[in-house]
Protein backbone atom coordinates (compact mmCIF):
# COMPACT_ATOMS: atom_id res chain seq x y z
CA UNK A 1 0.00 0.00 0.00
CA UNK A 2 2.60 2.23 1.31
CA UNK A 3 4.81 1.49 -2.43
CA UNK A 4 1.49 2.51 -4.18
CA UNK A 5 0.71 5.93 -2.54
CA UNK A 6 4.39 6.77 -3.23
CA UNK A 7 3.63 6.17 -6.95
CA UNK A 8 0.73 8.20 -6.83
CA UNK A 9 2.09 10.89 -5.28
CA UNK A 10 5.38 10.96 -7.68
CA UNK A 11 2.93 10.63 -10.61
CA UNK A 12 0.81 13.43 -9.16
CA UNK A 13 3.65 15.51 -8.31
CA UNK A 14 4.84 15.19 -11.74
CA UNK A 15 1.69 15.95 -13.05
CA UNK A 16 1.89 19.04 -11.22
CA UNK A 17 5.03 20.26 -12.92
CA UNK A 18 3.80 19.74 -16.03
CA UNK A 19 0.90 22.38 -15.58
CA UNK A 20 3.46 24.29 -13.87
CA UNK A 21 5.19 24.47 -17.11
CA UNK A 22 2.46 24.38 -19.53
CA UNK A 23 1.01 27.47 -17.26
CA UNK A 24 4.34 29.58 -17.46
CA UNK A 25 5.14 29.06 -21.30
CA UNK A 26 1.15 30.61 -21.63
CA UNK A 27 1.89 33.37 -19.48
CA UNK A 28 5.64 33.96 -21.12
CA UNK A 29 3.73 33.45 -24.69
CA UNK A 30 1.27 36.51 -23.76
CA UNK A 31 3.79 38.65 -22.42
CA UNK A 32 6.46 37.79 -25.11
CA UNK A 33 3.96 38.79 -28.01
CA UNK A 34 2.75 42.69 -26.36
CA UNK A 35 5.72 43.63 -24.46
CA UNK A 36 8.16 45.11 -26.99
CA UNK A 37 11.84 43.79 -25.98
CA UNK A 38 11.14 41.72 -23.35
CA UNK A 39 12.52 37.96 -24.29
CA UNK A 40 11.77 35.17 -22.08
CA UNK A 41 14.96 32.99 -23.29
CA UNK A 42 17.18 35.48 -20.83
CA UNK A 43 15.48 34.81 -17.72
CA UNK A 44 17.02 31.16 -16.70
CA UNK A 45 20.88 32.59 -17.11
CA UNK A 46 19.44 35.13 -15.20
CA UNK A 47 18.49 32.67 -12.14
CA UNK A 48 21.53 31.29 -12.10
CA UNK A 49 23.75 34.09 -11.95
CA UNK A 50 21.58 36.18 -9.11
CA UNK A 51 21.44 33.71 -5.79
CA UNK A 52 18.25 33.61 -4.20
CA UNK A 53 18.28 35.20 -0.88
CA UNK A 54 16.61 32.60 1.28
CA UNK A 55 14.62 35.85 3.15
CA UNK A 56 13.99 37.22 0.34
CA UNK A 57 10.29 37.80 -0.62
CA UNK A 58 9.03 34.53 -2.97
CA UNK A 59 6.23 32.99 -4.93
CA UNK A 60 5.20 29.54 -5.17
CA UNK A 61 2.17 28.06 -7.65
CA UNK A 62 0.66 25.64 -4.46
CA UNK A 63 -1.90 23.16 -4.23
CA UNK A 64 -1.63 22.25 -7.87
CA UNK A 65 -3.42 25.15 -9.05
CA UNK A 66 -1.62 27.33 -11.48
CA UNK A 67 -4.03 29.24 -12.98
CA UNK A 68 -2.59 31.78 -10.27
CA UNK A 69 0.74 32.78 -9.05
CA UNK A 70 0.88 33.25 -5.32
CA UNK A 71 3.68 36.20 -4.03
CA UNK A 72 3.52 35.04 -0.43
CA UNK A 73 5.91 37.47 2.84
CA UNK A 74 8.60 35.03 3.90
CA UNK A 75 8.84 34.52 7.60
CA UNK A 76 12.32 33.68 8.29
CA UNK A 77 14.71 35.06 10.29
CA UNK A 78 18.27 35.89 10.60
CA UNK A 79 19.37 35.61 14.37
CA UNK A 80 16.80 37.80 16.12
CA UNK A 81 16.19 40.07 13.17
CA UNK A 82 13.37 39.87 11.29
CA UNK A 83 13.13 41.22 7.52
CA UNK A 84 10.98 44.31 6.82
CA UNK A 85 8.10 42.81 4.90
CA UNK A 86 7.03 44.69 1.82
CA UNK A 87 4.01 46.71 3.06
CA UNK A 88 5.01 46.28 6.67
CA UNK A 89 3.62 42.82 7.81
CA UNK A 90 2.62 39.72 6.06
CA UNK A 91 0.55 40.09 2.64
CA UNK A 92 -0.05 37.22 0.25
CA UNK A 93 -0.54 38.58 -3.29
CA UNK A 94 -2.23 36.90 -6.12
CA UNK A 95 -1.69 37.15 -9.48
CA UNK A 96 -4.42 35.67 -11.91
CA UNK A 97 -4.52 35.40 -15.28
CA UNK A 98 -6.25 37.85 -15.94
CA UNK A 99 -4.09 40.76 -13.83
CA UNK A 100 -0.92 39.55 -16.81
CA UNK A 101 -3.66 39.71 -19.77
CA UNK A 102 -4.70 43.17 -18.93
CA UNK A 103 -0.68 44.27 -18.45
CA UNK A 104 0.87 42.46 -21.45
CA UNK A 105 -1.97 44.51 -23.60
CA UNK A 106 -1.85 48.10 -21.88
CA UNK A 107 -4.89 48.15 -20.54
CA UNK A 108 -6.16 49.23 -16.97
CA UNK A 109 -5.07 47.52 -14.48
CA UNK A 110 -5.40 46.88 -10.40
CA UNK A 111 -3.86 47.05 -7.72
CA UNK A 112 -2.60 43.43 -7.76
CA UNK A 113 -0.53 44.74 -10.61
CA UNK A 114 1.10 47.38 -9.34
CA UNK A 115 1.50 45.62 -5.69
CA UNK A 116 3.76 43.07 -7.51
CA UNK A 117 6.14 46.00 -9.05
CA UNK A 118 6.72 47.52 -5.79
CA UNK A 119 7.61 44.23 -4.50
CA UNK A 120 10.51 43.98 -7.33
CA UNK A 121 10.86 47.71 -6.29
CA UNK A 122 11.57 46.81 -2.59
CA UNK A 123 14.31 44.43 -4.29
CA UNK A 124 15.53 47.16 -5.45
CA UNK A 125 15.65 48.96 -2.27
CA UNK A 126 17.62 45.95 -0.61
CA UNK A 127 20.23 45.44 -3.23
CA UNK A 128 20.88 48.95 -2.62
CA UNK A 129 20.71 49.53 1.37
CA UNK A 130 17.70 52.04 1.50
CA UNK A 131 15.01 50.19 2.98
CA UNK A 132 15.34 52.15 5.81
CA UNK A 133 14.79 55.04 3.22
CA UNK A 134 11.42 53.91 1.47
CA UNK A 135 8.68 52.03 2.48
CA UNK A 136 5.64 50.89 0.97
CA UNK A 137 1.83 50.81 1.40
CA UNK A 138 -0.18 48.13 -0.13
CA UNK A 139 -2.34 49.51 -2.60
CA UNK A 140 -5.10 46.58 -2.16
CA UNK A 141 -5.44 47.58 1.74
CA UNK A 142 -5.98 51.36 1.36
CA UNK A 143 -7.89 52.09 -1.88
CA UNK A 144 -11.49 52.78 -2.62
CA UNK A 145 -13.83 49.99 -1.90
CA UNK A 146 -11.37 48.27 0.68
CA UNK A 147 -12.70 49.07 3.92
CA UNK A 148 -13.91 52.14 5.56
CA UNK A 149 -11.68 55.34 6.11
CA UNK A 150 -11.57 54.57 9.94
CA UNK A 151 -10.50 50.77 9.07
CA UNK A 152 -7.88 51.83 5.33
CA UNK A 153 -6.77 55.27 8.23
CA UNK A 154 -5.74 52.58 11.32
CA UNK A 155 -3.70 50.57 8.45
CA UNK A 156 -1.30 53.43 7.04
CA UNK A 157 -0.96 54.20 10.64
CA UNK A 158 0.23 50.62 11.65
CA UNK A 159 2.68 51.02 8.23
CA UNK A 160 4.31 54.44 10.23
CA UNK A 161 4.42 53.83 13.27
CA UNK A 162 6.49 50.25 12.29
CA UNK A 163 9.55 52.43 11.49
CA UNK A 164 11.59 55.69 13.00
CA UNK A 165 9.46 57.81 10.96
CA UNK A 166 12.55 59.35 8.72
CA UNK A 167 11.33 57.33 5.36
CA UNK A 168 9.36 58.11 3.28
CA UNK A 169 6.18 55.69 2.12
CA UNK A 170 5.16 55.43 -1.06
CA UNK A 171 1.00 54.47 -1.59
CA UNK A 172 -0.12 54.04 -4.74
CA UNK A 173 -4.04 55.00 -4.52
CA UNK A 174 -7.18 54.53 -6.69
CA UNK A 175 -10.67 56.41 -5.50
CA UNK A 176 -12.02 54.94 -8.60
CA UNK A 177 -10.78 54.44 -11.94
CA UNK A 178 -7.56 56.26 -11.61
CA UNK A 179 -4.41 55.44 -10.01
CA UNK A 180 -2.90 58.70 -8.23
CA UNK A 181 0.58 58.33 -5.74
CA UNK A 182 0.80 59.77 -2.55
CA UNK A 183 4.12 60.32 -0.84
CA UNK A 184 3.52 60.51 3.12
CA UNK A 185 6.46 61.37 5.28
CA UNK A 186 4.91 61.24 8.63
CA UNK A 187 7.83 62.82 10.79
CA UNK A 188 7.22 65.94 8.76
CA UNK A 189 3.86 65.79 8.70
CA UNK A 190 3.84 66.50 4.96
CA UNK A 191 2.25 64.14 1.83
CA UNK A 192 3.29 64.84 -1.54
CA UNK A 193 0.41 64.36 -4.49
CA UNK A 194 1.39 63.06 -7.51
CA UNK A 195 -1.31 62.64 -10.54
CA UNK A 196 -0.42 61.61 -14.21
CA UNK A 197 -3.28 63.46 -15.44
CA UNK A 198 -3.11 66.82 -16.90
CA UNK A 199 -4.95 69.53 -15.61
CA UNK A 200 -4.92 71.09 -12.16
CA UNK A 201 -6.09 67.93 -10.01
CA UNK A 202 -6.98 67.86 -6.51
CA UNK A 203 -6.46 65.43 -3.92
CA UNK A 204 -9.40 63.04 -3.46
CA UNK A 205 -11.08 63.98 -0.47
CA UNK A 206 -11.18 60.17 0.91
CA UNK A 207 -7.49 59.27 0.61
CA UNK A 208 -6.66 62.83 1.78
CA UNK A 209 -8.75 61.60 5.09
CA UNK A 210 -7.61 58.63 5.06
CA UNK A 211 -3.80 59.84 5.66
CA UNK A 212 -4.38 62.79 7.50
CA UNK A 213 -6.06 60.33 10.51
CA UNK A 214 -3.61 57.82 10.06
CA UNK A 215 -0.61 60.84 10.55
CA UNK A 216 -3.00 61.89 13.58
CA UNK A 217 -2.64 58.24 14.51
CA UNK A 218 0.68 58.09 14.39
CA UNK A 219 1.40 61.39 16.23
CA UNK A 220 -0.32 59.88 19.43
CA UNK A 221 1.96 57.02 18.95
CA UNK A 222 5.00 58.67 19.12
CA UNK A 223 3.40 61.14 21.94
CA UNK A 224 3.60 63.96 19.63
CA UNK A 225 1.08 66.70 19.86
CA UNK A 226 1.47 67.46 16.19
CA UNK A 227 0.41 70.65 13.50
CA UNK A 228 -2.92 71.19 13.54
CA UNK A 229 -2.89 70.14 9.73
CA UNK A 230 -0.96 67.96 7.42
CA UNK A 231 0.68 69.66 5.18
CA UNK A 232 0.02 68.64 1.50
CA UNK A 233 1.88 69.53 -1.74
CA UNK A 234 0.93 68.99 -5.31
CA UNK A 235 4.04 68.27 -7.60
CA UNK A 236 2.73 68.82 -10.52
CA UNK A 237 5.61 68.70 -12.56
CA UNK A 238 5.15 64.75 -13.59
CA UNK A 239 5.42 63.33 -16.87
CA UNK A 240 1.46 63.72 -18.32
CA UNK A 241 -0.42 60.23 -19.47
CA UNK A 242 -1.60 61.02 -23.05
CA UNK A 243 -4.78 58.42 -22.63
CA UNK A 244 -6.86 57.10 -19.93
CA UNK A 245 -5.58 53.62 -19.60
CA UNK A 246 -2.18 54.48 -18.77
CA UNK A 247 -2.47 56.14 -14.92
CA UNK A 248 -0.96 52.84 -13.10
CA UNK A 249 1.19 52.03 -15.27
CA UNK A 250 2.71 55.91 -15.13
CA UNK A 251 2.51 55.56 -11.22
CA UNK A 252 4.48 52.39 -11.29
CA UNK A 253 7.30 54.20 -13.63
CA UNK A 254 7.03 57.16 -10.42
CA UNK A 255 8.17 55.08 -8.12
CA UNK A 256 11.06 53.72 -9.85
CA UNK A 257 12.49 57.14 -11.15
CA UNK A 258 11.98 58.46 -7.33
CA UNK A 259 13.72 55.62 -6.01
CA UNK A 260 16.55 55.70 -8.14
CA UNK A 261 17.98 58.59 -7.63
CA UNK A 262 19.71 58.04 -4.24
CA UNK A 263 18.58 61.52 -2.67
CA UNK A 264 15.28 61.16 -2.96
CA UNK A 265 14.93 64.82 -4.34
CA UNK A 266 11.83 63.86 -5.99
CA UNK A 267 10.19 67.25 -4.69
CA UNK A 268 12.13 69.27 -6.91
CA UNK A 269 12.55 67.03 -9.58
CA UNK A 270 8.52 67.39 -9.85
CA UNK A 271 8.11 70.73 -8.78
CA UNK A 272 5.55 73.19 -10.75
CA UNK A 273 6.78 74.71 -13.70
CA UNK A 274 8.65 71.84 -14.42
CA UNK A 275 5.89 70.01 -15.88
CA UNK A 276 7.22 67.39 -18.41
CA UNK A 277 5.11 65.82 -21.77
CA UNK A 278 4.18 62.39 -21.73
CA UNK A 279 6.78 59.57 -21.28
CA UNK A 280 8.18 57.76 -24.15
CA UNK A 281 6.63 54.60 -24.54
CA UNK A 282 10.41 53.08 -24.23
CA UNK A 283 9.95 54.59 -20.35
CA UNK A 284 6.61 52.96 -20.14
CA UNK A 285 7.73 49.60 -21.68
CA UNK A 286 10.85 48.92 -19.24
CA UNK A 287 8.30 49.21 -16.56
CA UNK A 288 6.48 45.96 -18.04
CA UNK A 289 9.44 44.37 -18.65
CA UNK A 290 11.13 44.47 -15.30
CA UNK A 291 7.42 43.44 -14.39
CA UNK A 292 7.00 40.68 -16.55
CA UNK A 293 10.68 39.22 -15.83
CA UNK A 294 9.91 39.26 -12.33
CA UNK A 295 6.64 37.82 -12.30
CA UNK A 296 8.32 34.87 -14.94
CA UNK A 297 11.31 34.11 -12.71
CA UNK A 298 8.85 33.62 -9.65
CA UNK A 299 6.98 30.54 -11.71
CA UNK A 300 10.53 28.72 -11.43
Amino acid sequence: MEAKAREEALRMEARTKQLVEAEREHFQSQLSQLIPNFDPSMLKPRISQSPKNPMSDKASCSGGDVRSLHFEDDTAKNGKHQEEKVFGQERDTFVLPEDITQFAGMEEIGATVVAVYMRYLHDLLKQANMCSMVGFIDPATVSANSGTIADRSRLVAARLQKTDGEQIFMMPYNPGRHWILLIVRAKRETVYFLDPLPGNRVVDEEGKNIVNSAIKIYNSHIARAGRKAVIWKTLSGTPKQPSSVECGYYVMRFMRDIIMDPSLAFEKKYAKGKQEVSYPQEAIDEVRNEWAEFVCLHLE
